[in-house]
């Protein structure tokens, strides 16, 4: 028999499969005893590399092998024998010697060690087998002898002195496995007719104890250790026959009684590494989850960051177009059909953007659905910076026989912070600290209430309606980051019952219900909101504005916004001064005319999309984003024209 090396961290016997135990010769003549219950097995260090970002440890002492984290080499991949045993620096003086059958040193055996199980010292197979070899011998004999010498190591305490004392202390310790035979009271146990009970006991104490291992999942993971219990199983049953008392017993009975103990001390062992392995699963699972927490914020910063760069081509095609506007003739810069923007019996729609390829997928979309493209009037408003782009655009790519018109929010003169609470808002120094400060930033947690276009006056439009369209009775108001898929004059058809505001409802979503928005923790929400009421979507609603102007929307909705100028009601946005203002003044229209989530969620159904009157890309995920979902993206590109030269020369590709 001899010893291989599979790694400069670990050792496995390659000797025949007849060798049960590791430091036990099979020799009747000098019973061998490990020198702990729990340094039989350790899956402390099964194989030589660590798991994941721990692989930089893999030089570290095996003695801290504990505190590590889980390994990646299964249970069950252990090799005969079943425990593995790795080197040690030679500081541990205490040291078990390994022997081949014939009771001689080990031919070129190196010094290797036994791993164990918490804070005991690690065990050591040495080449050197005399002296030590021979006082540990014959101390074991002393203590386990038949004669029952429990007291301790009695005789021979002087020459024991010459033993290390942490050596004599763990053999003490080991031997203790057999308290029970060496225990006064079970000793003295006898039957009524006074013979001794105490090795029949025990025997019958430890088939017991031998099922229950053979019995429990863990051990199965070590067919050498199941092969050798079974083994001394059958070997007690033998032995123990049908003897009521210890006279009855055989000759050797004492020794199978040992054998069989060191056995189940290999079974407590396989069972306390369970339990390391269990807590050492549960710490790597916490760490896996505070890595994954940490990962998530990471992402929404990274997403939002992606959400509000404006890529290259985006910022080259307003540039372009600007250009473009500037160099036309003054009368070449006026739309067609003028004469429809304020007719009442067309279909009109308000959409407020300051993205122009958006906007224009957005346009195309709806005509291209639409039955009568002629009865379609759109009007547009954006900021200075994008008008003249957005008028060009529309001005070299018409929408056929529809009427567009392109406006300036700047030049809304009555639309100021005297008499727009929110404007004023958006002007004053806490908002200001609150976008431009990192140290505020950092401090709020919900990155997405960040987004500059939160800052936007054009994203709170909607709800100044009948102010931007005096002479309009009904309106359908569209995102920009929205597809139309069918026709949508039936909206204008459809009876609002005296609700000002026709959309979907999202109840099925539970994040969509008022306390997701709403903070009800504040008296003057809880006592005018329901919790749980359904919430609705933004994106496409079919507006009523002679039941707005009757109701006076726009009055309620200046009002809660002053009662959140320090935003304890609701954080920044549309959605939730929306829930309010149209609280009880919402008619829901059926969810196929707008489905919502294709801007953040892998699971929308195809079906829903492909049945959906308008599909809706709100989230950070835009499709016009690197970032965008992919399976979504041909929903939107289709209605890009990526042909036309702007886009080619800003190199804008689907």
């Amino acid at each position: 028999m001899h010893v291989s090396s599979t790694s400069s961290r670990e050792f496995r016997w390659a000797g025949p499969r007849t060798i049960p135990f590791l430091v036990v010769s099979g020799s009747p003549q000098r019973p061998f005893r490990s020198a702990s219950n729990e340094g039989l097995f350790s899956k402390g260090a099964v194989g030589n590399t660590e798991y994941g970002e721990e692989e930089e440890e893999a030089n570290a002492p095996i003695d801290h092998l504990d505190d590590e984290i889980p390994f990646q080499e299964s249970l069950g991949a252990v090799k005969e024998p079943a425990w593995p045993i790795f080197p040690k620096k030679l500081s541990d003086s205490n040291q078990i010697h390994a022997h081949s059958g014939n009771d001689a040193p080990v031919s070129g055996a190196r010094e290797i060690y036994l791993s164990n199980a918490g804070d005991r010292p690690n065990r050591v197979l040495s080449e050197d087998i005399k002296g030590t070899r021979l006082e540990a011998e014959s101390r074991i004999k002393q203590v386990t002898n038949e004669e029952g010498k429990h007291a301790g190591l009695q005789e021979g305490e002087t020459k024991g002195e010459e033993m290390p004392t942490r050596f004599h202390k763990t053999i003490s310790k080991t031997l203790s496995v057999n308290q029970d035979l060496h225990n006064p009271e079970m000793s003295s146990k006898v039957d009524s007719s006074g013979l001794s009970l105490a090795k029949v006991q025990q025997f019958k104490d430890q088939l017991i104890r031998a099922k229950v291992y053979l019995s429990l999942s863990p051990s199965r993971t070590y067919p050498e250790f199941i092969r050798e219990l079974r083994a001394r199983v059958r070997e007690v049953e033998h032995t123990l026959g049908d003897a009521t008392n210890d006279t009855e017993l055989p000759k050797g009975a004492h020794e199978k009684l040992k054998m069989m103990e060191q056995t189940l001390a290999k079974g407590r062992q396989i069972h306390n590494d369970c339990s390391s392995v269990i807590k050492k699963l549960r710490a790597f699972y916490q760490s896996a989850e505070d890595q994954l927490r940490a990962q998530k914020k990471q992402e929404l910063f990274l997403t939002q960051v992606a959400a509000k760069t404006l890529p290259r081509g985006l910022h080259c095609l307003p540039l372009h177009l600007t250009t473009a506007y500037h160099s036309l003739d003054s009368n070449k810069q006026q739309f067609p059909h003028q004469e429809k923007l304020e007719d009442p019996k067309l279909f009109h729609y308000a959409l407020f953007s300051d993205n122009v390829l958006a906007t224009a997928a957005v346009v195309n979309s709806t005509i291209l659905n639409a039955k009568y493209p002629e009865n379609h009037v759109f009007h547009i408003v954006t900021d200075r910076l994008n008008y003249a782009a957005m008028k060009m655009w529309f001005l070299a790519n018409p929408p056929g026989k529809a009427a567009i018109q392109v406006q300036n929010v700047d030049e809304f003169t009555w639309l100021n912070s005297s008499y727009s609470p929110v404007l004023k808002q958006l002007g004053s120094q806490s908002m200001i600290d609150y976008y431009f400060k990192s140290h505020l930033a950092k401090s709020d947690g919900n990155l997405k209430f960040r987004n500059p276009k939160y800052l936007s006056i054009l994203n709170h439009l909607r709800f100044y309606l009948p102010e931007i369209f005096p002479k309009l009775s009904k309106v359908v108001f569209l995102d920009d980051d929205v597809i139309v898929q069918k026709d949508l004059s039936s909206l204008w058809a459809i009876d609002l019952k005296e609700k000002v505001n026709g959309a979907a409802e999202t109840c099925g979503e539970n994040f969509h219900r008022f306390d997701r928005y709403l903070n009800f923790s504040n008296p003057l929400i809880a006592k005018n909101f329901d919790p749980r009421a359904c919430g609705w979507a933004y994106g496409m609603n079919v507006f009523d504005l002679i039941e707005w102007r009757k109701q006076n929307i726009t009055e309620i909705y200046h009002h809660w916004q002053k009662l959140n100028e320090d935003r304890l009601l609701w954080k920044l946005g549309t959605l939730p001064p929306g829930l309010i203002t149209f609280w009880k003044r919402t008619y829901p229209l059926d969810r196929s005319w707008h489905v919502l989530g294709l801007g953040y969620s892998l699971n929308v159904s195809q079906k829903d999309i492909a049945g959906a009157a308008v599909i809706h890309y709100n989230g950070n995920m835009k499709p016009w984003l690197e970032i965008g979902i992919g399976k979504y993206r041909n929903y939107w590109s289709k209605y890009v024209n990526y042909d036309q030269v702007y886009l080619r020369d800003c190199n804008i590709n689907p």
